[in-house]
């Protein structure tokens, strides 16, 4: 997988659409166009410091002039949303990756129910723009504290009319996913937003019984386990027969890094998917909440997943 190209991007507009989010639009400054991408991708937003957010595009995938963000302000978080609540204003310059898509709309559905809590909604806003281009079925539910604090709730309203479904807590009004009911032929689930929901989304169509192909879930934390506890192991390089050791308390990225591997990545704690690779013989202990099911049986990510004893990767 090579690196992802990055490109330098005005900001032309920052609108704070909740007393928490401002919606940022870019453009290129020379460039009427920027790269196509697909409802559901995210790109990296390159911090001064050298270090990479991971943020959802939420504008309409058909207008490739310009890319928009909408970002939270966490102050409790890693630092990267300060740094673009407090920077990123109208005129200055950021670093913008291309996009990446790991949470695809399922062009074989008949039917589409987007579920967002707070600023979970922003990948499913650009999907409601695409659903809504070409006349399909669907309908959002957008689940936030108030109509105050609900991202981009202006914009959803205008655009998806009696489509979209708001859940404000303050109001006494919560989204029970047991709703969903019963698996429906064609019918796909999206969900995005804090852990409780999309765990209680994911754990409900489980036990209902709704097939895992129809149901896709994007996070944006890393998988929480607090009595997770790393082991050492060994690493085969197919291609060479040689034998990396990783240690408990360093990834299997880094290791690859140190041994003169050129690995891609970007958010190094599981999520955003750019430093997947292939391995076979070993069991793998995936760390990471991007890989969908299907693909762990031969895929991992390097970043935060390790192996039982020892593993061949396909680099």
């Amino acid at each position: 997988m090579s690196a992802r190209i990055v490109m330098r991007l005005t900001v032309v507009e920052a609108v704070a659409t909740t007393p928490e989010v401002v919606r940022l639009t870019f453009a290129h400054p020379q460039r009427p166009e920027l790269p196509a991408w697909e409802p559901g991708a995210h790109v990296d937003l390159r911090l001064l410091d050298g270090r990479t957010r991971q943020y959802s595009l939420c504008g309409d995938p058909a207008d490739r002039s310009r890319y928009v963000l909408a970002i939270k302000r966490e102050d409790a978080g890693r630092g990267g949303s300060l740094w673009t609540h407090d920077n990123l204003t109208p005129g200055a310059v950021a670093h913008v990756s291309h996009p990446r898509n790991n949470f695809g709309v399922a062009v074989e559905a008949r039917r589409h129910v987007l579920i967002g809590g707070g600023i979970g909604v922003t990948p499913l806003a650009a999907m409601a723009w695409y659903l809504a281009a070409g006349g399909a079925d669907f309908v959002i539910h957008l689940c936030a504290r108030s109509a105050e604090n609900a991202p981009l709730l202006a914009e959803l309203q205008a655009l998806c009319g009696d489509r979209l479904r708001c859940w404000f807590s303050s109001e006494g009004s919560r989204f029970d996913p047991v709703a969903l009911g019963a698996p429906e032929d064609g019918v796909h689930i999206y969900a995005c937003g804090p852990q409780r929901l999309t765990d209680a989304v994911q754990v409900t169509l489980e036990t209902a019984g709704w097939p895992v192909e129809q149901v896709h879930v994007e996070h944006f934390a890393p998988m929480a386990d607090e009595n997770y506890k790393p082991e050492p192991f060994d690493a085969l390089i197919a291609s060479t027969g040689a034998v990396v050791h990783v240690p408990a308390d360093v990834s299997l990225l880094d290791v690859l890094r140190r041994h003169g591997f050129a690995m891609p990545s970007s958010c190094e704690i599981g999520v955003c998917g750019s430093c997947e690779c292939g391995y076979r013989d070993g069991t793998v202990i995936h760390r990471d909440v991007v890989l969908p099911v299907a693909k762990r049986q031969d895929r991992m990510m390097p970043c935060v997943s390790r192996a039982r004893v020892n593993v061949t990767l396909e680099l």
